[in-house]
């Protein structure tokens, strides 16, 4: 069921994600966390400051009561899980501008004045790192 990935800082997104509150899939068929996790790739081969963060695919986070959801990790630092985006470019910028911020960080902190606005309000949960509590 494991497979191994990248030790670095990550943005892995739910693959089965319901394209929104009221529907699984978009138009065309396509679940909404797949349509994000594209857009996410499309926004990071278009700027090369995102290049250090892999974007991962993972089928189904647990977050069901949400849709298109993320877990935002780095190594050694509080990860978080964020939700209810529309998966598109806008949302997969500021998922990146803030993976960016929390890679820069010391534990993955990141101050609130420096969230994109994109990801106010889409935080779901928390994560401590391996053999650490947050205080």
């Amino acid at each position: 069921m494991l497979r191994p990935a990248p030790s670095g800082p990550s943005v892995v997104a739910c693959s089965t994600c319901r394209h929104s509150a009221e529907a699984q899939t978009d138009e065309s068929g396509q679940r909404g966390g797949a349509r994000l996790a594209e857009a996410l790739r499309e926004v990071q081969a278009a700027d090369p400051r995102y290049a250090g963060i892999a974007i991962e695919e993972m089928a189904c986070l647990f977050a069901c009561a949400q849709h298109c959801t993320v877990h935002l990790r780095a190594p050694g630092k509080v990860g978080y899980v964020l939700g209810r985006f529309r998966p598109d470019a806008e949302a997969a910028r500021s998922i990146l501008d803030y993976a960016l911020a929390h890679a820069a960080s010391e534990e993955g902190s990141v101050p609130y004045r420096q969230w994109p606005e994109g990801v106010k309000g889409h935080f779901i949960v928390r994560v401590p790192p391996e053999g650490f509590v947050a205080q």
